[in-house]
């Protein structure tokens, strides 16, 4: 015996987690890009889980993952809520921000901002939401809010 003490277990990195918007891309190239990348949980993070763009509607949506092999999970109060996305829409960032940041102060947006990180501790995971650039999105917000330690990865389709 050496007489040292071993160090403590270091607590395992978070795992990464992936974002992707569909705004500028097809049905088929978003599911082909999350594939690519290894995304096993889609995690739509918009407040409404309804678009104009063909199939990207939560039951298409959720439908078309499935038959990808993706699994498919909608938590709707880590949306962004109707002001936020009036002020996003007319490039206020300070007021999207501002409202955001009271979005998830509120005890449903606590539990499914544990749960988002749940699943993406459990499998590989991607936050979908509908803006194409990160920086747009409230989805950059969140992870910078409730998760600072994980690594995004940006998937582009």
């Amino acid at each position: 015996m050496s007489g040292r003490a071993e160090a403590p277990p270091r607590p395992a990195a978070p795992p990464a987690l992936a974002t992707i918007g569909y705004e500028a891309a097809t049905l088929g190239q978003v599911i082909g890009r999350l594939g690519d990348a290894g995304v096993e949980i889609v995690i739509d993070v918009r407040a409404v889980a309804a678009s104009r763009r063909p199939g990207f509607s939560k039951t298409l949506l959720a439908a078309s993952l499935a038959a990808a092999g993706i699994d498919y999970v909608h938590l709707r109060a880590l949306g962004t809520p109707a002001a936020g996305r009036e002020a996003a829409r007319k490039g206020r960032q300070a007021e999207l921000e501002r409202i955001y940041a009271g979005q998830l102060e509120l005890p449903e947006a606590m539990v499914q901002a544990a749960q988002m990180l749940e699943l993406a501790a459990e499998r590989p995971s991607a936050l979908l939401c509908f803006e194409r650039e990160p920086a747009a999105c409230h989805r950059s917000l969140l992870l910078s809010s409730v998760a600072p330690e994980v690594e995004v990865v940006d998937l582009f389709a």
